[in-house]
């Protein structure tokens, strides 16, 4: 262990910790240095360049720049002596002398200036520079004036260092270097993924958010009145944030040092989040009129009543919840269902799951969690007891190797992507496994581009390598995995060479990798959808299990399993039984001892049967099983496979009633909408990817007659019978913690205090516990279970007709089915139109180029779109977002589904491309 380092700070003798500055130690201890070129913030190393910062050192002529220069045993350190204080003037004079006029200063409130004034610099002797830099406006977010530049290159470290995307950098030499975005491209037509970290570390004003700027004359144009701190409403990285709001209105995000972001965000959560104002919120509750068929949805976007009339509170909860009683009396609770939301609080999922089970008298509740990671929670339950991440995604600075497939973290997760690519930088060898190419190719030792649809034939290959090599740990696998003896005679024949053919990728590849991974002292695997999305996702998950359980790599640091989670709250919403077939915390709803447990805690008499999952529900619809449904925050008529077949079933319903903050495209098709409350607008807890249980809080006032979400749901289960007396989600959360022993020892008032507890936690005053299963698992036996899993084609091959294959993801500008992103200003100029990405040689063989507009069918359906050309998706391989409504990806993909995980196929589909041309004449 290190020796502490005891030096003297302005006469008193103090101690530095480990790699400590003098500036780190001033600092914890109160003591204010001027800085300009270094920021506290966690992955930001000091540069010493702006010399703001400068402290006398006795016996030593010349002034140290305190955040580079570390202590000593028995230096002496002077930070207020005046030669010390003399040049820290001196630095900060020449500085003015180039600022703008502090009346035209950019941002009066930056820290430059407000060291100037702690400092009592208002002008400057200096001439200044002769000519200002013209601004730059060209981005839709940030605003570019480098009159205010020093130069300090915080920027360059933000976004080359932290955020890792190498679009900033500087450029000439002497008197003319200056700050460059690529190739001296303006900022909108350069690379740049507008994260705004360079934005957040500028200290002078020089880049700033776009809408604090008055970009007609480039003058500060508004400070925020209040600042509220909360925790980002995107995607399951789970990001702390801070708002920063105007008259009730946010003006601009920064990021806090939360645990899982560390002061980063990514474009949504930094510039998204202009949703909530826009004219499209819902602020009355609507009741359908009457006579308007719900097959007829073509509303005027001009005017969005013309299918509905506006109604009281009092009227739309009698008639929603009659509705609902009505089915439920009179053909039992299994004729209704309920879709709950991952896009809200722990407490609001917590409070639907139990209203439908107690209300409703069904186990027919289901979220997102099915079309996202359903076979990732079944295939982890089986293995190893849990449902949930082993280790956070910032186990990569401890891993030697880091595994990514089927994932695109730097689009779908921008944030946790940046901890991988730090990793890399410090030395851990990145493998990326993916039919398509993505940006963290770029940092990976291993890129294997393999066959869409042929993950179990490569994991398989892996494993085989694995076993008979004996490159499996002997002694982990003894001691705590069951069926080693069947897994290791199943992978028998998946040789790499048999494999090779299959999946593409070759035998020498497959076996050097499989190496690498076993042979590290610290490997950790990381995947979305593209593993998960398959009617063979379960099996795909099974595979990455025995890896990791049959060399060890899980329980330590730097190891594990870990599935990104893609929506803000679907880790806890899938914890707080917001599942068809398990009560909160995974608890079986088939299990008598449980269900009474549950029974005696809530009050009511449980059905004692699974539920049907979200593709099952719409089935059952069709087959006249179910006529009645409560929707709250989710969007099927976007986000379910074969949306044609699920808009049937809404349209068929007797009586849907839709909770939501706009009229969706689910929501019209609503008897009666309920307009609900924004993430900004609710106090209430989320669960991210990492465990990690986090408080978001109110910011700003509901619109119009909006409603919390956990009221609305309360104040219906009241009109169902129910008696429920919550008054605020601290008292839904109290009951959680009585339902869920995954909460033990955190309480509301714990989370109000330290924002953010991971678990599972041992004792209120004690951490949670990042890392997990390294003293055995809780299943039954203790042991990991070794799941073989054969090779399952795809539910639908190419052929003839639909020669090609379509895969579906997310974009980074948009998020889920757009309902919030594309109504977020910033992020809809990005990425405005819906498009599919395509190989160039596929698009020149079609008669194509990018920007043309093209057909994509499937055996289901067809959409038109713009294509854009993509040399990262192989030949024979179609890409489509499917956030945009006009172009909904879903109306094509094939609702097959996984038999454990009930997963439809999002990944995997026939297709076919006509230039749109073609198309009509064949219309025609």
């Amino acid at each position: 262990m290190t020796e502490a380092i005891r030096f003297f700070l302005d006469g008193e003798e103090v101690e530095a910790r480990p790699g400590e500055t003098i500036w780190q130690v001033a600092n914890r201890r109160g003591t204010e240095i001027p800085h300009l070129c270094y920021s506290p913030a966690p992955g930001y190393r000091p540069d010493g360049n702006c010399r703001a910062c400068m402290v006398e050192v006795e016996g030593e002529r010349v002034l140290a720049a305190s955040c580079i220069r570390k202590p000593q045993n028995g230096m002496k350190v002077n930070t207020a002596s005046e030669s010390a204080k003399s040049a820290r003037k001196l630095v900060f004079e020449l500085l003015v002398g180039d600022q703008p006029d502090r009346k035209e200063a950019h941002d009066p409130d930056a820290k430059f200036w407000q060291w100037a004034d702690k400092l009592d610099v208002t002008d400057s002797r200096f001439p200044g520079a002769d000519a200002a830099p013209e601004k730059d406006f060209s981005h839709p977010a940030m605003a570019v004036q480098l009159d205010a530049c020093i130069q300090c290159n915080l920027c360059v470290r933000a976004c080359r260092e932290v955020q890792v995307n190498d679009v900033i950098g500087m450029a000439m030499r002497g008197h003319a270097e200056k700050i460059v975005f690529d190739f001296d491209d303006p900022m909108g037509s350069s690379t740049c993924v507008a994260c705004g970290e360079c934005v957040q570390a500028c200290p002078t004003g020089a880049l700033m958010p776009a809408t604090q700027v008055d970009l007609h004359t480039g003058v500060f144009a508004a400070a925020p009145d209040r600042k509220v701190d909360s925790v980002c409403p995107y995607c399951g990285v789970g990001c702390q944030l801070t708002y920063n709001i105007k008259d009730d209105k946010i003006l601009s995000v920064t990021g806090r040092d939360g645990p899982s972001n560390q002061n980063r965000l990514c474009v949504k959560g930094r510039f998204g989040f202009d949703y909530v104002h826009h004219e499209d919120r819902l602020t009355v509750p609507l009741i359908r009129r009457e006579g308007v068929s719900k097959h007829d949805v073509d509303i005027d976007p001009e005017n969005p009543l013309t299918h509905f009339r506006r109604a009281s509170w009092e009227e739309a909860l009698e008639v929603a919840a009659k509705g609902l009683a009505r089915i439920r009396d009179e053909r039992g609770g299994d004729a209704l269902a309920g879709f709950g939301s991952a896009k809200g609080s722990n407490e609001e999922a917590y409070l639907f799951q139990k209203l439908v089970r107690t209300g409703f008298g069904t186990n027919n509740v289901d979220h997102c969690t099915r079309l996202c990671h359903a076979s990732s929670v079944t295939a982890l339950i089986e293995g190893i007891g849990s449902g949930a991440v082993t280790a956070p995604f910032m186990a990569a600075q401890d891993a030697e190797v880091i595994v990514v497939i089927g994932a695109n973290p730097t689009e779908n997760h921008p944030v946790a992507a940046t901890f991988f690519k730090n990793a890399v930088e410090r030395g851990a060898k990145l493998v990326v496994m993916d039919p398509r190419g993505q940006a963290l190719k770029r940092f990976s030792t291993h890129m294997l581009q393999f066959k869409p649809g042929r993950d179990v034939a490569m994991l398989n290959a892996l494993l085989n390598v694995i076993v008979t090599e004996n490159l499996y740990d002997q002694q982990y696998v003894q001691a705590n995995t069951q069926d080693f003896e069947e897994l290791k005679e199943h992978v028998k024949d998946y040789t790499p060479e048999r494999m090779e053919e299959i999946c593409g990728i070759s035998a020498d590849e497959l076996r050097t990798v499989a190496r690498l991974y076993a042979r590290s002292e610290a490997s950790i695997i990381f995947w979305g959808m593209g593993v998960s999305q398959h009617t063979h996702g379960t099996d795909n998950v099974r595979c990455l299990i025995s890896m990791a359980l049959t060399t060890g790599q899980i329980g330590r640091p730097g190891t594990g399993l870990h599935p990104l989670r893609g929506q803000n709250n679907v880790q806890g919403a899938s914890d707080a039984g917001l599942i068809p077939m398990v009560f909160p915390d995974y608890q079986s709803v088939e299990t008598p001892k449980i269900r009474e447990f549950y029974e005696d805690l809530w009050g009511s008499k449980l059905p004692g049967k699974r539920g049907l999952t979200v593709v099952e529900i719409m089935d059952a619809i069709h087959d006249g099983k179910i006529s009645g449904m409560y929707i709250m925050g989710e969007n099927p008529a976007m986000s379910d496979p074969d949306v044609g077949h699920a808009r049937e079933a809404l349209a068929k319903l007797d009586h849907l009633v839709v909770q939501d903050i706009f009229l969706t495209e689910t929501a019209k098709y609503a008897d009666v909408v309920l307009p609900a409350s924004a993430w900004p607008e609710k106090d209430g807890t989320a669960t991210n990817t990492n465990r990690q249980v986090q408080m978001g809080r109110k910011a700003l006032p509901l619109p119009g007659e909006a409603r919390q979400d956990w009221e609305i749901v309360a104040q219906l289960a009241n009109r169902l019978g129910l008696n429920w007396t919550y008054t605020h989600p601290r008292d839904v959360f109290a009951e959680m913690t009585k339902a869920m022993p995954s909460l033990a020892n955190i309480t509301w008032e714990r989370l109000e205090r330290e924002h953010s507890v991971t678990y599972p936690c041992d004792a209120p005053d004690q951490p949670g516990h990042e890392i997990v299963f390294g003293n055995g698992f809780p299943t039954e036996t203790g042991r990991g279970r070794l799941v073989p899993a054969a090779i399952i084609p795809p539910a639908e091959e190419p052929d003839a007709e639909y020669p090609m294959v379509l895969t579906t993801g997310r974009q980074l500008e948009h998020w889920h089915t757009g309902a919030m992103t594309r109504r977020a200003q910033v992020l809809d100029d990005l990425e405005p139109e819906a498009v599919a990405y395509m190989a160039p040689a596929d698009l020149r063989r079609l008669g194509l180029n990018g920007g043309d507009r093209m057909r994509v069918a499937t055996r289901r359906g067809h959409v038109e779109l713009v294509a854009r050309a993509d040399y990262a998706v192989p030949t024979g391989l179609i890409f489509m977002p499917f956030c945009y409504a006009e172009a909904a990806a879903n109306v094509l993909t094939n609702p097959q589904l996984d038999p454990f995980g009930k997963i439809p196929e999002f990944k995997y589909c026939a297709a076919r491309v006509e230039p749109l041309r073609e198309a009509a004449q064949a219309a025609e």
